[in-house]
């Protein structure tokens, strides 16, 4: 594989994740005015609970979408799958920027915005696992470590994208045209990115023919492949309860336990997410070198050794000590993203390789890690212990550290299971 096709296929993988995050972070960003648009009757808290309900709902979708890009995938091929989800993500993300709010629609307006989150759902469920197998699979022997973690790069570049244009259109705008229509941009842009994506996708990446020429993939990943789904699910869950623990409730837990301001909360974390992108990138190249199995284990040991003394560490009102303490952390969550792309995709058999990583994938991600957060919260007002969240991190750690030990190593093998 020459440099310019190993540029396109890396271009044609990690499009979709940014575009993902992207909406993702904007969406976040601006939930308390899409709550006064869509949701007016209701009081400012259920506003904002009410928008986040309806982003929950569509992360509900993933599972179901995991199946539906993965049939794609082994089915009719990788190429398909992937120009199908980044359409399922671009135009619902662009048709949100134009939807008519609770003023001229009526009820219409909070249904027609669930049903864009739902279709946004089933295009994460696939897109995120699909383009994965992707990048790996075309990636040369040697370098489908470090390939494969260009698709975490993206999704934490999408989130900082996301992020910046908010926060930069809320600089520029004034208050009450921020609020009338210039949340909407950010939406509308989502479609240049989804264009370019498809593009890409459509056009300039070969197809590889699908090894799956009949039948149903995620039958027979039902009947014969169950326990490589388990197997998926149980060491993903140390990245989905580290990452949702570390990068989204973490900031809610600065305010809460520490008093921290919101916008300095805010920025720590967004620190500790740029920290986060080499780390992702150096994890993916050693990990060539060194092996999978090897790399990851220390990331997991990491992760349950110092997660109470980090957390320890952030549990501090000087903002110096809360950094330091999460950059700590960052460090096996970054390794832990890095080393997974590749360690699951040489891990299932190709001809059911899209079903079983996305059903595994979206069972850790799309169901454990989505409750993290809410399970977080509840164990520090039910046990009165501010550090309690570091044991759910602890916990992920021994379930996929006791997973982990049922894998073989693979980096070093010149092509990947049939």
């Amino acid at each position: 594989m020459t440099p310019p096709s190993t540029r396109r296929i890396v271009a044609a993988g990690t499009i979709g994740n940014l575009l993902e995050w992207y909406d993702f972070a904007i969406y976040g960003y601006f939930a308390a005015t899409i709550g006064r648009v869509f949701f007016p009757a209701e009081s400012p808290v259920a506003q904002v609970l009410a928008a986040f309900g309806i982003f929950a709902l569509g992360y509900l979708m993933r599972p179901l979408g995991g199946m539906v890009v993965g049939h794609i995938g082994d089915r009719y091929g990788r190429r398909a799958a992937l120009t199908f989800s980044i359409a399922a993500m671009a135009v619902p993300t662009f048709l949100v920027g134009l939807l008519p709010g609770y003023a001229t629609l009526g009820m219409a307006a909070p249904i027609l915005l669930t049903l864009l989150r739902m279709i946004q759902g089933l295009s994460v469920g696939g897109e995120a696992t699909t383009s994965m197998v992707f990048l790996v699979e075309q990636a040369p022997p040697g370098r489908r470590g470090l390939v494969g973690s260009f698709c975490s790069l993206a999704a934490t570049g999408g989130f900082l994208l996301g992020s910046a244009i908010g926060a930069a259109f809320a600089a520029v705008l004034p208050a009450d045209a921020l609020a009338a229509w210039g949340w909407r941009i950010p939406f509308l842009l989502g479609l240049v990115l989804g264009v370019v994506g498809w593009w890409i996708r459509k056009v300039l990446v070969e197809e590889t023919p699908p090894q799956s020429g009949h039948g149903s993939p995620l039958v027979e990943t039902l009947r014969h492949h169950g326990r490589a789904v388990m197997r998926v699910a149980g060491i993903t869950i140390f990245n989905a309860v580290g990452f949702y623990l570390m990068f989204l409730y973490v900031v809610t837990w600065l305010q809460d336990v520490d008093g921290i301001a919101p916008a300095r909360a805010l920025e720590i974390n967004t620190a500790s997410m740029f920290f986060l992108l080499p780390v992702m990138l150096a994890s993916g190249w050693l990990s060539d070198r060194v092996g999978r199995r090897p790399l990851m284990l220390t990331a997991m040991a990491l992760g349950f050794v110092g997660a109470v003394p980090c957390l320890w560490l952030m549990h501090h009102p000087d903002p110096a000590l809360i950094l330091v303490g999460q950059l700590a952390l960052v460090i096996p969550a970054g390794m832990g993203l890095g080393i997974i792309p590749s360690i699951l995709t040489e891990a299932v058999a190709g001809r059911v390789r899209c079903t079983a990583v996305s059903l595994g994938y979206n069972i850790a991600f799309g169901v454990i890690g989505g409750l993290t957060p809410l399970t977080a919260a509840w164990l520090v007002a039910r046990t009165g212990v501010d550090l309690s969240p570091a044991w759910l991190f602890m916990a992920a750690a021994a379930v996929s550290i006791a997973t982990l030990l049922t894998f073989r190593e693979t980096s070093r093998d010149a092509t990947l299971p049939p």
